[in-house]
């Protein structure tokens, strides 16, 4: 449990605190979804908003890890591994976990639009 606090404060906790946040909106969709009887189709349209939404965020979180980045190697005059390694974190960290959080909704999309179809 302390390596994923540790790497949700690696990717810069303004960034992914809020994907975990969604991750909990998007399982509690899905959930609704698979309760509720037939396709809710606001259901599946706020699972694919807040997909690309992640999406967005990830892609925000990445620009400003890499402005970080940027912005040690200036601040230093050289390019060290260790000036750039903090900002370069942030930038991976933040889209990585947007790819796998959109992933999510995307499959719980599916998944409920494939149940509705077998009924």
């Amino acid at each position: 449990m302390n390596a994923i606090i540790d790497k949700l404060n690696d990717g810069g906790p303004f960034f992914t605190y809020p994907m975990v946040v969604m991750l909990i909106i998007i399982i509690a969709l899905f959930i609704r979804g698979l309760i509720q009887k037939g396709l809710n189709q606001k259901t599946v349209s706020l699972l694919i908003s807040f997909g690309w939404f992640i999406v967005a965020w990830a892609f925000l979180g990445h620009t400003i890890g890499l402005i970080t980045a940027f912005d040690s190697i200036e601040a230093h005059g050289e390019l060290a591994p260790g000036h750039v390694a903090g900002g370069l974190k942030i930038a991976l960290l933040n889209l990585l976990m947007g790819a796998v959080l959109f992933l999510v909704a995307r499959i719980s999309v599916i998944i409920l639009i494939w149940v509705q179809k077998k009924k």
